[in-house]
């Protein structure tokens, strides 16, 4: 037996896109639980349900928060279809990276949410989202705008969805199937 130690071998990882993929669809779930959840009707409905809202928040910004790094690290993962317009292939990129953006600014919207907070506030019950300063008036104004913000978001998703849609219905260029599952591609 050889006493040399053996050399770091970089884990096998599926290729860019399939990641890609998983993300994106993992992100769905959390994403239309956000937009139709409302806290204060959760935690009337019990301690279960709001740590529920609380765990998919945790996840929620985790995903989107590996997004964002991986958006500084490497970029966007596509360019512009060739079948594209000129008007959408400025489109294209400004909408995804508005949508990448987004995703930081709402988790930063919650990091706030919590520095304004009266008491410690923890993603999931395990992750203390920040010191509580206890600023009442601004905690009210930070909700108001993490909603909103949130919403301007949920319109750029919709928008995002049927600039695809239209790019593969109109144009033909299988964008879904692109980042669709494959298991789908059969219908589209």
């Amino acid at each position: 037996m050889s006493n040399r130690p053996t050399p770091y071998r970089r884990p096998i990882l599926p290729p860019r896109r399939t990641l890609l993929k998983a993300l994106h669809w993992g992100l769905v779930p959390f994403f239309l639980w956000f937009l139709f959840a409302d806290p204060e009707a959760l935690r009337r409905a019990g301690p279960a349900w709001f740590t529920l809202h609380s765990v998919n928040g945790l996840i929620f910004v985790t995903l989107s928060l590996v997004w964002t790094i991986w958006h500084l690290r490497r970029g966007l993962a596509s360019r512009p279809g060739p079948k594209l317009p000129p008007w959408a292939r400025r489109l294209h990129p400004i909408l995804h990276k508005t949508l990448i953006w987004g995703l930081f600014l709402v988790a930063l919207g919650g990091f706030g949410l919590g520095l304004t907070a009266a008491r410690m506030m923890q993603a999931g019950g395990i992750v203390p989202i920040a010191p509580p300063l206890d600023l009442p008036r601004a905690h009210a104004a930070v909700s108001l705008f993490h909603v909103w913000q949130f919403y301007a978001l949920a319109a750029v998703a919709l928008a995002h969805a049927i600039f695809h849609v239209w790019r593969h219905v109109v144009l033909h260029d299988n964008a879904l199937r692109i980042m669709a599952p494959r298991a789908l591609h059969r219908w589209l």
